[in-house]
């Protein structure tokens, strides 16, 4: 009897401790899954991209909508005081040009972009200049060009002799120290395109109105120049780098573009005249996106169904088309997930209108995959 006792306790006693060990492991399994959803949700960087914040002509003197820096300013001090206040802030604001009205005469793009600095550091304006957040800038059609109807059929704007030079003296603190740039002998007019890294992903800025000094056959210049082979071989270099696993290329001007109910290639002032010799190679060498201004507006596009991404975050505030004015930001995951999101309020009418009662919300979430995208943005 007492040995019949001795075995029940024996098996009874086994059975606990292999239904303990079971539900420690369970639970073990549970938390490993769970930090592995943690971690893979994590982000290991992120960026915001925006461009077109000046004001119009109509406004350049207009106190209510600007200053000396011809910027909207309170578009500006909202989107630079609510990156500012993020949670997670981003690492890096990049800003892709059109920040100051200019486009006429190397006196008034001196004092524009002089005053757009000052708007920069002012502390009372925002607080974006002790954010922590590292700023890099290329410039746009209104910082590099002029405005002139030399009667040339689809074309009023043109190289501004002195405006790379100009550029450099005020806006070298936004370019990163640590930057590859061109070289060779056209590299003065190419100071504004150049490349770096960040962890594991490799950022290349262009400039994509780099001044060309007039010849005979085109006596005013030429608009909308990139140094096409530099950049090229630079995705190409980024490509073969086992340190890099993701590669943006990012500009002021995009290829395409979604007009008129559809996706199209532009070469003329909306887009790149480089486009067609530009694109394919950011398609073959896995670019995860294009990313530019220019057109007042937000667009998120795959133009060929698949593969690099073309966004448009041109609505910072200049008048035209966009619904509402905000900035797009990119998480980098740790997962190797590449997240978008952007935010936006409603603009007022006027658009330099103060609108405090229009919330910032969501406007477009998506991951940027390289297959075909599961949530298209209907723009």
């Amino acid at each position: 009897m007492k040995t019949n006792h001795f075995i029940l306790l024996f098996v009874l006693t086994l059975y606990i401790a292999c239904n303990s060990s079971k539900k420690q492991k369970e639970k073990s399994n549970k938390e490993s899954k769970e930090l592995v959803s943690i971690t893979k949700d994590s982000v290991s960087f992120s960026f915001v991209f925006l461009g077109c914040n000046r004001v119009d002509r109509h406004q350049e003197y207009d106190t209510t909508a600007t200053n000396a820096s011809t910027a909207n300013l309170y578009v500006m001090r909202r989107i630079w005081n609510e990156v500012a206040a993020l949670n997670k802030k981003p690492d890096l604001f990049f800003f892709l040009g059109d920040m100051v009205l200019g486009e006429s005469t190397t006196e008034k793009l001196d004092s524009q972009l002089k005053a757009w600095v000052d708007l920069y550091k002012d502390t009372n304006f925002s607080s974006i200049s002790t954010s922590g957040i590292e700023t890099v800038a290329v410039p746009g059609n209104h910082e590099m060009l002029y405005y002139h109807d030399y009667g040339v059929k689809h074309h009023d704007e043109w190289p501004l002799e002195g405006a790379t030079e100009l550029w450099m003296k005020h806006m070298t603190q936004f370019m990163p120290k640590d930057r590859d740039v061109v070289t060779g002998k056209d590299s003065i007019n190419n100071q504004m395109t150049f490349a770096f890294t960040r962890k594991n992903i490799g950022f290349i800025l262009m400039n994509t109105d780099t001044y060309n000094t007039p010849t005979s056959q085109n006596p005013h210049g030429l608009e909308g120049q990139i140094p096409t082979e530099w950049i090229i071989n630079k995705v190409e270099e980024y490509r073969n780098n086992d340190a890099i696993d993701h590669i943006f290329v990012l500009g002021h001007k995009p290829y395409y573009i979604f007009d008129k109910g559809k996706i199209t290639g532009e070469t003329g002032h909306k887009g790149l005249p480089e486009g067609p010799v530009l694109w394919p190679k950011l398609r073959d060498n896995d670019v995860i996106a294009m990313l530019s201004a220019h057109k007042h507006d937000y667009q998120r596009m795959q133009p060929e169904g698949n593969k690099t991404y073309q966004v448009i975050a041109g609505n910072a505030g200049s008048p035209g088309e966009a619904a509402f004015f905000g900035y797009t930001k990119i998480d980098v995951m740790s997962s190797g997930e590449i997240k978008l999101t952007a935010m936006g309020f409603d603009k007022g009418n006027p658009y330099y209108a103060s609108v405090p009662n229009n919330p910032t919300t969501l406007r477009d979430q998506t991951i940027l995959t390289l297959s075909k995208n599961a949530n298209p943005y209907s723009n």
